[in-house]
């Protein structure tokens, strides 16, 4: 099998500059579209139904986002090590990873889904969402739980397709789909008055064509993707491999996840108000992060090939020219948000209470991008060369800080309600910290 064809890219030679930028600019693109979806649901339940609705969905976020993250980290192992077996030209190993990582995929997903629909009010409570809202909440978790396969098979034939270097076709997939979501979230909550279940649904629906589709297409075209007989057989040194990289990616996602249910507690505690003001921030900022992402898993592939292939020279050329590219991505974000968080925040919701709490949290987060940036481009390195376990020991601290910061700035240093802000920030800006540390020990490791 030929080592390059138009449905991959080998990032072991060339311009390190020009291979993470173009590959980046396409996930860049993609994981905008792919925010659409909750994007287009708080700006049309907000518009149209109301702050109290917009609450709803805000006060789910955290919890789908942990159902979600413990079947998408098993995916982004398979991609380190398909991107690292494509590095090594061990094309054979390659299609059996692919193969491998399906059966993972498509099984844990149906188990993590019912579990997350049975148990959603339950943790909804725990989390103290106000009674007001607590049934609406319910019903759009369980109708997202219910597309938890359909977000994990996207994921998983993206990440395959990316660990390749084909960053292109997930994006034409989700452009499409995410028009399509809007189109339904328009007719099925402004049109037939469906609320926030109707919101769910189009979100359930454009994710299943979005899996579909891009399924199909990588099977048809991608020559990796083309499995025959033997690639089909399960292999125990693959799959553990696979589960070595991909279980501390999901425990760390997990983590992340509860730790932001932990701060949704105190959000909630604040009431409504509140609730809503942070459900439009955390949507903002969810795009914020995307240049960061986009620029992070950039890396992971680069930096996966390029460690197979033994040229850590690369990894660390890259490392150098992603900081960069990652400060001056910084700079115009934090000024963005200073111009224009106000109007931004005004798109989610009409209450200028909501608005004027939601401009000035912006503001005060924006202060720490440069921290988030930083997280992103190490882990995606680390991730690269295999280190997965720091990706676990990072998101152990990042939990730690998300339970305790919160209460401490909100409840005993006097911020009140913006404290939420504050400590996302500060929590940032130690998971950073922690992340460049360790990056320090594998550089003295590579030029030894």
């Amino acid at each position: 099998m030929e080592k390059n064809t138009n449905r991959t890219l080998d990032m072991t030679t060339g311009s390190a500059v020009r291979h993470i930028i173009l590959f980046a600019i396409p996930m860049l693109i993609g994981n905008i579209f792919q925010q659409v979806y909750n994007l287009v649901d708080s700006v049309i339940v907000g518009q149209f139904v109301g702050a109290d609705a917009l609450a709803a969905v805000g006060a789910t976020g955290s919890i789908t986002f942990f159902f979600f993250a413990i079947c998408n980290g098993i995916g982004s192992g398979g991609g380190i090590v398909v991107s690292q077996f494509f590095g090594n030209r061990e094309y054979q190993k390659v299609k059996q990873c692919i193969a491998n990582t399906g059966y993972i995929m498509f099984f844990f997903p149906l188990v993590v889904g019912l579990v997350s629909c049975l148990f959603a009010r339950p943790l909804l409570q725990l989390l103290k969402t106000p009674t007001e809202i607590l049934d609406v909440a319910t019903g759009y978790t369980q109708v997202l739980c219910v597309g938890l396969l359909f977000v994990s098979l996207y994921n998983y034939a993206s990440a395959m397709l990316r660990a390749l270097g084909d960053s292109k076709t997930p994006l034409y997939f989700l452009i499409i789909t995410s028009l399509l979501n809007v189109v339904l979230d328009i007719l099925f909550v402004y049109t037939f008055r469906m609320g926030v279940f109707g919101a769910g649904l189009a979100t359930v629906i454009a994710q299943f064509i979005s899996a579909a589709a891009c399924l199909i297409y990588a099977w048809k075209r991608n020559p990796f993707c083309k499995l025959e007989k033997a690639d089909f057989v399960v292999s125990g040194q693959i799959i553990r491999k696979i589960v070595y990289l991909g279980v501390p990616l999901s425990l760390q996602f997990s983590l992340i996840a509860i730790s932001s249910m932990a701060v949704q507690r105190v959000v909630n505690s604040f009431g409504t108000i509140v609730v809503a003001a942070f459900t439009a921030t955390t949507r903002i900022e969810q795009i914020i992060h995307m240049p960061f992402q986009s620029l992070g898993s950039s890396l992971a592939t680069y930096c996966g090939q390029n460690f197979g292939a033994g040229r850590h020279d690369r990894v660390l050329n890259g490392y150098r020219k992603s900081l960069l590219m990652m400060a001056v991505c910084t700079v115009f974000l934090v000024l963005l948000i200073y111009v224009f968080g106000g109007p931004i925040t005004a798109l989610f919701v009409a209450d200028e209470e909501v608005i004027a709490l939601g401009k000035l949290g912006l503001r005060i987060s924006s202060l720490f991008y440069i921290f988030l940036g930083l997280i992103y481009v190490v882990r995606g390195i680390l991730n690269g060369v295999g280190d997965a376990f720091f990706s676990l020991f990072n998101g152990i601290v990042e939990v730690i800080g998300r339970f305790t910061i919160p209460i401490l700035m909100c409840s005993y240093l006097g911020f009140g309600e913006m404290g939420i802000w504050w400590s996302a920030g500060v929590v940032w800006a130690i998971s950073g910290i922690t992340a460049w540390m360790r990056y320090l020990k594998y550089l003295r490791y590579a030029t030894r």
